[in-house]
């Protein structure tokens, strides 16, 4: 009877049990006490006697919002964050986490075929990769800033989509899923160029870019550690760690090669921006390509792209991990209402730092996939500071009509400063020539 009391008492505020509340939320009382554990949510009443959990009716919905969202598998600690805006602030952060999810399926579903097509084949030969699907489309970056210019030498690209031409049969992207075949007859060789620029805009500059005969590859960084992040993922790729340039690893070592040398460049990004205050709020994206001497492998996180130009036309061969990118994906959003969508700026996925605070780390593994590579095929790595503001037409046109990579680079660079140069900019541009000529 005492018990009855207590809960009228508690009642009195139209508050019910926590029986009474599992039952209107379809919730079990056991879960329900570990979402207040976990600060998720939380009772309206605990009575100091007894401690019971009285709930108020007007959280039933956010009590359905945690179940479904665990559901979906969003882990616990970005549940606690989402429960805490406010609508429309919680719809834009669902839909970010859920296009990361299918990337990343995307993803796994590409290894999963690799791995059937070569335990299926005799002898264990490969004969599918996986290959890469993406479409066009603007993104960008928070933080991002400018710096001081550099040159370089080397460079090159990777995904899906075709520029200023028609789309190739298949996949429309040469080199992507598709078969790869053994070390290639005649000995191939890189000839690339690489230029970063401060922008017309920025003070300092975040970009960073790389072009040598094993490596190529651009950074984009972003946040108060940018410059840092940028660097240190660049540095972090060295060519030791995925088998020199004799072009003797396998596709499968390869495969894992890159796997190693992603985990290695997420590490140093970390380690770079660890001294800041905010160290989840820095970071880069990275998109590089790594030369055996016969395949080239690509390691790709961000919205900074990688093309490719085979037989006149201009591919993209990456996929901008992108908000509006994963819009443009579920034909929400046009093309056209990309470059001016408000939300253009946010990244799904990116190398950054950790938050001493944080409960979970953020963990972005990148994508690494294999490409076919031709002798006469010309790769172009850019940072958004490039593609945001370059009409596609002149962008094909710079890569088409240069002679040389290091024409290209400053061609590139120069139209990115004809279109206001608003952030900074990075660009490889590399060829592929038989060893001799090299």
């Amino acid at each position: 009877m005492a018990r009855e009391g207590r809960a009228v008492g508690a009642a009195s505020g139209e508050l019910v049990t926590i029986g009474e509340f599992a039952r209107l939320s379809r919730l079990s009382a056991k879960a329900l006490r570990r979402y207040d554990e976990l600060g998720l949510l939380r009772p309206a009443l605990v009575d100091p006697v007894n401690g019971y959990r009285y709930y108020d009716p007007a959280q039933v919905e956010g009590a359905r919002l945690v179940a479904w969202l665990r559901r979906i598998g969003m882990p616990l600690s970005r549940i606690g964050r989402i429960v805490a805006l406010d609508a429309g602030a919680a719809a834009v952060e669902i839909r970010a986490y859920w296009a990361r999810v299918e990337a990343e399926t995307a993803a796994r579903r590409d290894l999963a075929m690799y791995l059937v097509d070569h335990l299926s084949a005799e002898g264990g030969a490969m004969s599918r990769i996986p290959g890469n699907t993406g479409s066009t489309g603007n993104a960008g970056d928070t933080g991002k800033a400018g710096g001081t210019g550099r040159t370089g030498s080397s460079a090159g690209a990777e995904d899906t989509g075709s520029l200023g031409g028609r789309g190739s049969s298949g996949s429309g992207v040469p080199g992507g899923s598709g078969v790869l075949g053994g070390p290639v007859a005649v000995p191939l060789a890189i000839r690339c160029a690489a230029l970063t620029d401060t922008g017309a805009v920025r003070t300092t500059n975040q970009d960073a870019a790389f072009a040598g005969p094993r490596l190529l590859a651009v950074a984009d960084g972003f946040g108060e550690g940018g410059a840092e992040a940028s660097a240190a993922a660049i540095e972090a790729l060295e060519p030791t760690a995925w088998g020199g340039g004799d072009g003797a690893l396998s596709a499968a070592d390869l495969l894992n090669a890159l796997e190693d040398t992603a985990d290695s460049a997420s590490r140093a990004v970390r380690d770079a921006v660890a001294p800041c205050a905010d160290p989840d709020g820095s970071g880069t994206t990275l998109t590089a390509m790594l030369w055996t001497g016969s395949r080239l492998g690509l390691v790709h996180i961000g919205d900074s792209r990688a093309y490719l130009l085979r037989g006149g036309e201009l591919f993209r061969i990456t996929h901008d991990h992108s908000l509006v990118q994963s819009m443009i994906d579920d034909g929400s959003l046009s093309r056209e209402e990309a470059a001016s969508h408000p939300g253009r700026a946010l990244l799904l996925k990116a190398l950054v730092g950790e938050a001493r605070s944080a409960p979970v780390a953020v963990a972005c593994r990148p994508d690494v996939r294999l490409r076919e590579v031709l002798a006469g095929d010309r790769y172009l790595l850019c940072s958004d500071g490039l593609s945001a503001v370059v009409d596609e037409a002149e962008l094909r046109a710079a890569v088409i009509t240069a002679e040389v990579p290091e024409e290209a680079v400053r061609r590139l660079v120069g139209l990115a400063h004809e279109a206001g140069g608003p952030d900074n900019v990075a660009c490889v541009v590399a060829d592929v020539v038989v060893a001799a000529e090299e």
